[in-house]
């Protein structure tokens, strides 16, 4: 079967998330992965040194390439400074991957909770003009950062957040986008610089805010998904506010604000922490699903923590199914007529 290409950028102190994050990936996964990792040339040997030591029977389900840096318009210190180190690389992936239809392109700090094939499929549902999809920034529009605060144009009510993003690169390549600038259309390699420049000064989010731009100029061509496929504090922790994930459970977890690395939202810690000390080999449920159901006991101090259900229904889902599948091409290791 064709991989499912999964897209990251990690520069500076990035590099243990990033690994925890693909950690994830492979963990829940069915059908094979192809990793597309952009990083500055000091990580390369470290990602491959690790990834090198994971056991094979995890191996042999992901190939992964890694790229350095690059912006094909521009100053490309400019594009590296912009919001966070680096983070912009993600604006440049239609025109580096050329050969590459669709990916899922995620930030550092993102755990997959179920498998990606699931996210996956969305790609099927877009219709003839859709060639991306994200989730909304937030929620709630009177509490939302954008429709509060931004100087710029955003997409919808509350903007969308581009943490978590499925792409089809090739319908990307092909489109002439409206926009600000000039009356016809720019393609996206022609947009990318001139629309930096028009609105550099008024952007917060970097590389976010030149999403929501561009969207906001061609909402035909966004697919919006729920909050559960990009759950992030925001969602608990002033009172739960994802109704998709209270019914269905949280299916990516985007710890943002650096939560994984102190204790303001234990919840989302404790996740990172039980994925990231999981022994590949060992048993799901002794060793990553019921450590974290100890962990979650001491998280009830806080408005996150209270909704534990919404935290690990899908991973147990998910973990049944894993166990499902092993016994089956256990008893029949070759197909059933």
């Amino acid at each position: 079967l064709q991989c499912m290409h999964l897209a990251v950028v990690a520069c500076g102190d990035r590099l243990e998330e990033t690994l925890i994050m693909l950690k994830s990936a492979v963990l829940f996964s069915n059908r094979r992965l192809c990793f597309h990792i952009f990083s500055e040339d000091s990580l390369k040997p470290e990602f491959e040194k690790k990834l090198q030591e994971w056991p094979s029977s995890y191996t042999k389900k992901f190939e992964y390439n890694i790229y350095p840096i690059t912006f094909s318009v521009g100053n490309a210190q400019e594009w590296k400074k912009l919001f966070k180190p680096c983070a912009a690389q993600r604006l440049f992936l239609p025109v580096i991957l050329k050969d590459v239809d669709s990916l899922l392109y995620v930030d550092t700090d993102v755990l997959f909770l179920r498998p990606i094939d699931d996210i996956w499929h969305i790609l099927k549902e877009f219709n003839s003009t859709q060639l991306a999809a994200m989730a909304p920034e937030h929620e709630i529009p009177k509490i939302g950062w954008y429709s509060r605060f931004a100087r710029h144009p955003y997409y919808g009510t509350t903007g969308v957040n581009s943490g978590v993003m499925l792409m089809n690169l090739t319908r990307i390549r092909n489109t002439q986008f409206k926009n600000s600038m000039i009356p016809g259309g720019l393609t996206w390699e022609e947009m990318l610089y001139p629309l930096y420049q028009k609105y550099k000064n008024y952007i917060t989010w970097g590389d976010q805010d030149l999403l929501n731009i561009i969207f906001y100029f061609n909402p035909e061509c966004l697919y919006v998904f729920p909050c559960q496929w990009n759950y992030r504090p925001d969602h608990c922790m002033y009172g739960s506010n994802c109704k998709g994930a209270e019914e269905e459970g949280v299916s990516i977890l985007h710890g943002n604000r650096g939560v994984y690395h102190d204790d303001k939202q234990p919840t989302f810690k404790a996740l990172y922490e039980v994925i990231r000390d999981f022994p590949f080999e060992d048993n799901l449920f002794q060793s990553l699903y019921y450590p974290l159901q100890s962990k979650f006991l001491d998280t009830v101090h806080t408005l996150c923590g209270r909704i534990p259900q919404v935290f690990l229904k899908q991973i147990e889902k998910t973990m049944k199914k894993v166990y499902e599948n092993r016994v089956i091409i256990y008893f029949f290791p070759y197909p059933i007529s």
